[in-house]
């Protein structure tokens, strides 16, 4: 099968990532998948994407992937959904793909596998393999924070030049801005989005990022953002995140950067609960209040509940 590259002009703008919701006892939760999608989709973004890292992807069995999929695609009303399906195995990548494009997603995320040794030629056949048994974009994940796996440039405009459909890259290798430009000015016509809690969204716009696919609990606050830059209105959107930037410094503490989102996802009604499963972290009450006092001195207090 050839992997077709239509639909890949939709990955720009904000591709939020949506967390997974469990209930408190750490079981699925079926009835939150439509509510959150319909929560994030009325955050103005331009897409969907699930089952990552930070979606809990590796604490999910196989039917609870199907029933995500399933819950999401089917509540999104053709709003885009792009699909994880990264696994240490190919054939196993391959399925996960597979599956996603049988359930209607419009593309997936693939990070490169654990490799017990550097091996260039290893990562660019996973990353071909998976092109080639599904008919929708892949969105190579360049995060070795979570994947243990350095992609240089080369490595990454050789599976964009063997592959059409590796084409978008979620570039999250810090400094991200530096490797967005050298990406770029090896192969201009690559889309790259940004990531990484939107800490530097500014700076990979500015570096040539067409937008972002991350996590943040006020997601159309990034919408607002990459939208007036796009427009040409830098200031507005330099002053929209320079004015946010204490929340997002603070969500993206490590360890504890889901935990904040979900919690205050659950404040904003899109989840039921918090949970995140275990061995995930619960907030404590001095974090929930550190919160609280950054979301007032930057103004959204209200959009929440109390706690």
């Amino acid at each position: 099968m050839t992997a077709a590259v239509g639909g890949a002009e939709r990955l720009q703008g904000v591709w939020t990532i949506v967390p997974t919701p469990f209930l408190a006892d750490g079981n699925l939760d079926v009835a939150s998948l439509p509510s959150l999608t319909r929560f994030v989709a009325g955050c103005g973004v331009d897409g969907l994407t699930i089952l990552g890292v930070l979606g809990e992807a590796g604490r999910l069995g196989d039917d609870e992937r199907r029933t995500v999929i399933d819950g999401i695609v089917g509540a999104a009303a053709g709003l885009p959904v792009c699909v994880g399906v990264s696994h240490a195995g190919t054939d196993r990548a391959i399925a996960f793909a597979r599956e996603a494009q049988a359930a209607g997603a419009h593309s997936v995320m693939l990070a490169p596998p654990a490799l017990a040794k550097p091996n260039d030629a290893a990562v660019v056949a996973h990353y071909l393999a998976v092109a080639e048994a599904i008919d929708i974009p892949v969105v190579v994940q360049d995060h070795p924070a979570t994947s243990g796996v350095h992609m240089s440039v080369d490595v990454l405009t050789t599976i964009a030049a063997r592959a059409p459909s590796c084409r978008v890259i979620k570039l999250e290798d810090e400094p991200s801005p530096p490797k967005i430009g050298r990406l770029l000015a090896a192969d201009p016509d690559l889309r790259v989005l940004g990531g990484l809690g939107a800490i530097m969204l500014l700076e990979e716009l500015r570096r040539g990022a067409v937008g972002t696919m991350t996590g943040f609990g006020f997601p159309e606050l990034l919408v607002e953002i990459v939208d007036r830059f796009r427009a040409g209105d830098e200031a507005t959107a330099r002053a929209t995140f320079h004015k946010i930037m204490p929340l997002i410094r603070f969500e993206n503490q490590p360890g504890l950067n889901l935990a904040i989102r979900k919690h205050i996802y659950r404040r904003r009604g899109a989840i039921a609960s918090e949970r995140l499963r275990a061995p995930g972290p619960v907030l404590d009450p001095g974090t929930i209040a550190d919160l609280d006092a950054v979301l007032a001195a930057v103004g959204l207090a209200d959009r929440l509940t109390p706690a």
